[in-house]
């Protein structure tokens, strides 16, 4: 436990943003490593039925599949295992295993020194002859363990479910626990505090955790012993792994003209901080660079250090990566260097908007380093932190309070957000509150009615933070050095960069020309967003001003108005809730007005370039393909659905038309399949029928 760590562990950061180093922020969706007791808990309760004893004859692949499931066996039947014997063969290496009950066999007599007290510890060994023996066997050139000897005849009491939980092989503190106690323990909380906290925090009930107090106890004078030794061989790997990271760096840059990196060194002259991208991902921020997320929520527990990584989104809704950076701490410094460098990686172009995560070091890093850009906390991270700031503070008033915080988050006027701030504050007596006051002192950032205007590009949205989240995971797979993670990260980035969209028929729903015409100009994704606006303007109505401009409305949401300006010798149109100046997609109040104004067709500004199939590696048809493609779409729909119609009166109709269709399709996919893949036609790849 004490013991340097053998692979590369990356974990979320933990450090609440208030500035509290004491103050400890959990997350969610971080279910394995913080919800381990509860799953344990779960366990124990699953039906001993479900698990089949080991018998003689059963087949497994390796004895340490044989020993896990003995092992998963054993818990559930109120006792422990331990491996006892090997043997070794020269052909074959370790060929038969034997593994027994923990109290198997008589404990040796220990002499007691002469003079000195000694504390005579009773074995729990009572010669208990429950045991399963595992021999090797190579079938058909395939090694197979075979049980060979199964007993479970046991010579003491088993125990029940909340007592087997508590036996030496069950218990275990996992990383990220590790990392809280040592913190907690640092900050000069006693044994039995740090246990209750970790209760607290993760809603286990009181001695439910599944490690007791005396294997903290245990775990913290341990790794006082080892620590400078510890903090010696990971400044050494460290040095080495990071030395490696920029050999691979430098190799890569030999192969490959437009890999880019740059790094830093300390007072010691080693190095410090690395970043990297690749030609394409360099590329691809000439296009969709104009918002950035930079991530900055894993760190590693063996190097210390921290792991950034510059996302973006495409014409197609795909997250995309731009590059990455380690850096050694967390300081403003070393944002702003990583900051300095991505831009220089960039060649000098900075983002029009950054998301990033609330980190106060980091902001202050921004506003140095990028004056000219917008910058967003993105709403996720926010809504992640609030259970830890305010679950326990607020117990069964939460629910309520989060419902309050999102109805904050969307108002519309910053007069309106900071009355209904203080209301809130007022309701919940969190006026003294730190961590409310840090989200107060920094609502410019992330509350909507402060960043209206601001250009998201779709990025601020709950399916992209899923996007981000997801790519991540590839990422953090557990890596035994920083070599072997930088070649994980280019291929992640690869994959993520070169992925091709998703099939899609984009449908025409409306039959307003304003949607047929974009639908030639606009990418799936980004026309999905603008068909949806169009649908949604039937619900509003208008109202026109005595200056000309206009007062849209929905019919039911009276109190939910908006002011659309429309200047017909520009051709510009701007609606209070500057839907398009965030997305770049015209919203439902502008293109109602348009509509009006029998518009067929957008003027051209308002399909920016960022969202157009010209920006994509996709290859589309024409307009006169689509329509032809349309056609036969049309006339695919009518004749299923009449066929479906008609099978669906009687049985015997419905079985005729399983079997024969069946059939059909089955034989009409084989003749597809032995035609040419290329016939020199592009075909449009956002068509498809089961779409």
């Amino acid at each position: 436990m004490t013991s340097l760590p053998s692979k590369n562990i990356w974990i979320r950061r933990q450090q609440c943003p208030c500035g509290d180093w004491k103050c400890y922020v959990s997350y969610e969706g971080d279910a394995e490593e913080t919800s381990i007791a509860s799953q344990l808990v779960k366990n124990d309760m699953a039906p001993l039925e479900s698990m089949v004893a080991p018998y003689v004859g059963m087949v497994f692949k390796s004895d340490d599949d044989a020993f896990e499931y003995y092992g998963n066996f054993a818990r559930k039947n109120g006792f422990s295992i331990r491996k006892e014997r090997s043997r070794l063969s020269p052909q074959l290496g370790i060929y038969k295993r034997d593994f027994v009950c923990y109290r198997s066999g008589f404990a040796p007599a220990k002499k007691k020194p002469i003079g000195e007290h000694h504390r005579d510890r009773k074995s729990v060994r009572c010669g208990c002859d429950a045991k399963m023996y595992l021999s090797k066997e190579i079938v058909e050139g395939v090694s197979q363990w075979f049980v060979v000897q199964f007993s479970n005849v046991h010579n003491h009491e088993l125990l029940e479910d909340d007592q087997v939980r508590l036996l030496p092989a069950y218990r275990k503190i996992h990383e990220a626990d590790q990392e809280r106690i040592l913190l907690l323990s640092k900050a000069g909380f006693p044994i039995h505090r740090i246990v209750k906290v970790l209760e607290l925090e993760k809603g286990i009930q009181g001695g439910h955790l599944p490690f007791l107090e005396r294997d903290v106890r245990n775990f913290v004078q341990n790794r006082k012993k080892v620590v400078q030794e510890n903090d010696a061989l990971l400044t050494e790997k460290r040095e080495n792994d990071t030395l490696e990271l920029l050999e691979a760096c430098k190799a890569t840059k030999e192969t490959d003209e437009d890999f880019v990196y740059d790094f830093s060194v300390d007072e010691n002259d080693k190095v410090e901080n690395i970043a990297w991208s690749y030609g394409d991902s360099v590329h691809a921020y000439t296009m969709f660079g104009d918002v950035v997320y930079f991530d900055t929520t894993y760190r590693s527990i063996t190097y210390g250090m921290l792991f950034g990584a510059w996302l973006g989104i495409d014409n197609h809704g795909r997250t995309i990566f731009f590059g990455c950076v380690l850096l050694q701490d967390e300081t403003s410094r070393s944002f702003s260097w990583a900051l300095q460098t991505f831009v220089r990686l960039m060649r000098g172009r900075c983002p029009q908007t950054i998301l990033t995560d609330l980190d106060p070091g980091l902001i202050d890093a921004i506003r140095s380093e990028l004056p000219n850009t917008k910058h967003v906390t993105s709403i996720w991270n926010i809504i992640s932190k609030l259970p830890s700031w305010f679950s326990l503070l607020l117990g069964s008033r939460y629910a309520e309070f989060k419902s309050e915080f999102d109805v904050l988050y969307h108002v519309d006027t910053v007069d309106e957000f900071d009355l209904r701030w203080n209301q809130m504050l007022s309701v919940f007596g969190l006026g003294s509150d730190k961590h409310i006051a840090l989200l107060f002192s920094f609502r410019a950032s992330w509350a909507l009615s402060y960043m209206r205007g601001y250009f998201l590009a779709r990025m601020a949205t709950t399916a992209y933070s899923k996007s981000v989240d997801s790519f991540l995971k590839g990422v953090f797979s557990a890596q035994t050095c920083l070599r072997s993670f930088f070649e994980q990260v280019g291929i992640s980035a690869n994959f993520q960069n070169h992925a091709h969209p998703a099939m899609q028929y984009m449908r025409i729903k409306t039959c307003i020309p304003i949607e047929d015409h974009a639908r030639s100009i606009l990418t799936p994704y980004a026309f999905n967003a603008l068909q949806n606006e169009l649908v949604m303007t039937m619900q509003y109505a208008t109202s026109e001003m005595a200056n000309g401009s206009y007062i849209v409305r929905h019919f039911k949401k009276m109190d939910g108005e908006h002011l659309v300006i429309w200047i017909p010798e520009d051709e510009q149109i701007h609606c209070s809730c500057k839907e398009f100046e965030s997305s770049g997609i015209l919203c439902r109040h502008a293109l109602k007005i348009l509509i009006v104004k029998n518009y067929f067709h957008l003027p051209d500004k308002y399909f920016l370039s960022r969202w157009r199939r010209e920006s994509s590696p996709v290859i589309f048809e024409d307009n006169c393909t689509q329509n032809g493609e349309d056609e036969w779409f049309q006339e695919y729909h009518c004749l299923t659905e009449t066929l479906f119609s008609e099978s669906s009166i009687t049985k015997e109709r419905s079985d005729y038309v399983r079997i024969e269709l069946t059939k059909e399709l089955t034989r009409l996919l084989n003749e597809v399949r032995n035609l040419p893949e290329i016939d020199g036609v592009a075909m449009d790849l956002t068509l498809s029928p089961t779409c």
